[in-house]
């Protein structure tokens, strides 16, 4: 059995994005156990040079929303990257799993050899769809959850790899 343009990416962006959500559950509750603001949280970053949680968050949707959206062909939604709580960020979350649950199979498969064209940092960057999903927008995915829950783990929240993971289905 092959895997698909669309299995490899919607799906997978889903699942992730639902664990991310999790997650922020968790880091909301921790910051009223702990009687702190929630701001101290979604502004806090690893490194000084670093986005804070916030952007890591606004980055990660972005960068599938724009993947599939230009796999399948169709307009990538803008958004304003204005967050600065949890409620909004569980509700950027929320716009994007709707977003990306309004795709077929049929709009990304086939998609493979299809140039996608982006600029990055002023950048013009060239792709054939297979390479941009699976060498630019999977790992561009996976680091920026993987350093929001870097952030809050370094804060104290208590999670670990299967909150990350989440239910494996």
């Amino acid at each position: 059995m092959t895997l698909s343009m669309y299995q490899a990416s919607v799906p997978t962006f889903i699942h992730g994005l639902q664990n991310l959500s999790a997650i922020l559950t968790k880091a909301a509750a921790y910051a009223e156990a702990k009687k702190f603001e929630p701001s101290v949280l979604v502004n806090s970053r690893l490194f000084p040079d670093m986005f804070p949680l916030s952007r890591q968050i606004q980055i990660t949707t972005d960068v599938i929303k724009g993947g599939v959206a230009r796999l399948a062909g169709v307009e990538v939604p803008s958004y304003a990257d204005d967050e600065t709580t949890f409620e909004q960020l569980q509700a950027r979350i929320a716009k994007t799993i709707a977003f990306l649950q309004s795709f077929k199979a049929e709009q990304i498969d086939g998609s493979e050899e299809k140039i996608i064209a982006l600029k990055v940092g002023g950048n013009e960057m060239n792709f054939k769809g297979q390479p941009y999903l699976l060498t630019f927008v999977i790992p561009n995915f996976y680091f920026h959850i993987t350093t929001t829950y870097a952030i809050l783990r370094h804060n104290g929240l208590d999670i670990g790899k299967m909150d990350f993971l989440g239910k494996i289905q």
